[in-house]
């Protein structure tokens, strides 16, 4: 098929995007944000307004972009930036418009940001979401059609990497955490750190954390956006420790499905999703609170053989639960194609 894929070019939509290749369609990629400065301020406004008064402008140089190309399917990564009146335009022209999103736009927590998006949500043939709440809330709203999938691994931005001995002198630590500060994940690393635990740190905005003197020691260095720096920093971890975004209303993330596809132990709180997606002890740890989630951390960490049985557990059940990009995306568009 010929797909217009409408989304950012860089993260987990241009993952989707290759994989969408991979799957053998004719990908044209239009990303929405190279048609807007690349300032902090322009962030700011579309994250604080839900992007006002920028609607028309991106919806202009979507469809010069499109011209008179022919395609059999719209994908819309995320959508933030899409108005009603672009995606109507783009079904009248095309048929089959669909739009998958990883965040929570119908949470509290990012007020107007996701204004268009769910100003747009009747408009669309198929919202593919990732929270089992969302399915309702966008039925609400006037969806014709949801789809409710586990969030996936890449095929190949996460497949396992060869390790050199260099890899391991720059990337090895005992227990890692590979994300964005949050207010609520400040107080619970810090409290890991004072019951012991070798913690090491990546990521953004760390430096806000009220708990940063107790955690700057432990912080390595900002977010690993490169692929290969990802890869390799979860490889070379024993523990990777899978924290959730409580106002993203997560019960699990794209941690859960990269840590195991990577062949690293996922060490993360306990979840109905969590659980479904793996047996417990055996293909994965799970933890509640601080106090557990250090305790088990510290006997993984003495135990070489148990946390290396559950890791290649853990990859095989996720290889069998199909939670990669290439068969979630295949299963979005034949939904998308039967509900029309």
């Amino acid at each position: 098929m010929n797909v217009l894929f409408i989304g950012a070019d860089n993260g987990t939509a241009r993952h989707r995007s290759l994989a969408l290749q991979r799957l053998g369609h004719r990908v044209v990629p239009v990303s929405p944000y190279a048609f807007l400065p690349h300032n902090p301020l322009v962030n700011s406004w579309v994250f604080r307004t839900g992007a006002a008064f920028l609607g028309s402008h991106i919806r202009r140089r979507v469809l010069r972009a499109v011209g008179a190309s022919c395609f059999d399917l719209v994908w819309i990564d995320s959508g933030e930036l899409v108005d009603a009146s672009l995606v109507r335009e783009l079904k009248r022209r095309f048929g089959t418009v669909l739009n998958y999103n990883v965040d929570d736009p119908f949470s509290p927590q990012y007020g107007t940001r996701f204004r268009l998006y769910r100003q747009a949500v009747p408009e669309y043939s198929l919202l593919a979401v990732v929270r089992e709440p969302s399915v309702a809330e966008a039925k609400a709203r006037g969806a014709k059609s949801v789809l409710c999938v586990y969030r996936s691994a890449d095929e190949v931005a996460h497949r396992p990497r060869p390790l050199s001995a260099e890899d391991h002198r720059t990337w090895d630590s005992e227990a890692v955490f590979v994300g964005t500060w949050m207010p609520e994940r400040g107080p619970f690393l810090a409290e890991l750190i004072e019951r012991g635990v070798p913690l090491t740190i990546y990521g953004d905005r760390w430096h806000k954390a009220r708990e940063w003197p107790r955690l700057k020691s432990h912080w390595r260095g900002p977010g690993l956006h490169r692929d290969d720096d990802y890869a390799r920093a979860i490889q070379c971890a024993k523990v990777c420790v899978g924290l959730l975004s409580k106002g993203n209303r997560d019960l699990h993330t794209q941690r859960s499905l990269e840590v195991p596809f990577l062949g690293s132990l996922f060490f993360a709180e306990r979840t109905s999703e969590h659980l479904a997606l793996y047996k417990e002890d055996e293909e994965a740890v799970f933890w509640t609170g601080a106090k557990e989630c250090a305790a088990r951390c510290l006997e993984l960490l003495s135990c070489d053989d148990q946390r290396i049985r559950i890791a290649r557990s853990g990859q095989k059940r996720c290889i069998a639960n199909q939670t990669l990009n290439e068969p979630v995306l295949r299963t979005v568009i034949e939904a998308a194609l039967n509900s029309q």
